[in-house]
């Protein structure tokens, strides 16, 4: 008898497969897809920590992109008094709190509002005794090196004809904390409605520094501190600290941490000597 070859019709085959079976296929599909998010991020931030450190590294910190200057200073003071060393990745303290979320191995976390340090508690995230805040900053307007400008900071002030035909550079007003931070200031002295349309967003704060520094915006909001650490651009004026949320700097080990040396990181971050250099870096001391 020949072989015969009986095809099953298109909605037979549809049928053949229970709602069960689909949803439990949509699980899985879903799991897996959350499992390859968190290994790819897990690979690209601890590429980003500096690749030959990230290997041999004994902690792994994530840090807002505006402790940059001052934390690899410490680093290097770590590493040479003993022995140890952190890779140390730097972005938006959303982004980052988002990639531990997704479990990217973090083992220290500093962000640069409490929002999104909290955001990592709610979710037990975090070792809730090893956090505290590290340091405390101010906002402050910027522009290119050489630019004739005078500021006052004040109620009404007139930013947007400061601007010209350019554009403010800002760190993401709605996510990252020197935006929101910004934001507030300028709503608080009435002025967000008259340049809203005139910001040049950025993914970070050292993204809206840079924007500044190289002269693709005339004017910026930063931190102190990254004003200080680039030479090519000059501070204009410091944003009232009644004008927007206190900033500061809290720091915690992760939960999911194993290292020790976790620890070891943070309570050098806190001593004396990181102090020097925080300060000189134009961060404050948490109020």
């Amino acid at each position: 008898m020949p072989n015969t070859h009986v095809r099953m019709p298109e909605h037979a085959r549809q049928q053949a497969v229970s709602p069960a079976s689909k949803r439990s296929g949509k699980r899985i599909q879903s799991a897996f897809s959350l499992l390859l998010c968190a290994t790819l991020l897990a690979l690209i931030y601890t590429s980003s920590a500096r690749p030959a450190q990230a290997q041999h590294a004994d902690v792994l910190v994530f840090a807002a992109a505006s402790l940059k200057t001052a934390l690899d200073e410490i680093n290097a003071q770590w590493h040479e008094r003993t022995g140890k060393q952190a890779a140390i990745s730097y972005a938006a303290s959303s982004s980052l709190a988002k990639q531990i979320e997704l479990g990217a191995p973090a083992d220290v976390f500093i962000s640069a509002d409490e929002d999104w340090m909290n955001y990592l508690a709610e979710r037990k995230l975090l070792k809730p005794e090893t956090r505290s805040d590290l340091v405390g900053n101010r906002l402050v307007l910027i522009s290119s090196k050489g630019a004739d400008l005078h500021v006052n900071i004040a109620p009404g002030f007139p930013l947007l004809s400061l601007l010209g035909q350019g554009r403010l550079a800002m760190a993401n007003t709605d996510a990252v904390p020197a935006g929101r931070y910004g934001r507030a200031a300028l709503q608080a002295l009435g002025v967000w409605e008259s340049v809203k349309g005139r910001i040049a967003q950025a993914e970070n704060v050292r993204a809206a520094l840079l924007m500044v520094s190289r002269g693709e915006a005339p004017l910026g909001i930063v931190y102190e501190s990254d004003a200080a650490s680039d030479p090519n651009v000059s501070r204009l004026g410091t944003f009232p600290e009644n004008t927007h949320p206190r900033i500061a700097y809290p720091i915690a080990v992760t939960a999911s941490s194993k290292k020790p040396a976790a620890g070891a990181f943070v309570d050098m971050l806190k001593t004396p000597e990181a102090r020097i250099v925080f300060e000189k870096q134009g961060f404050t001391s948490p109020n």
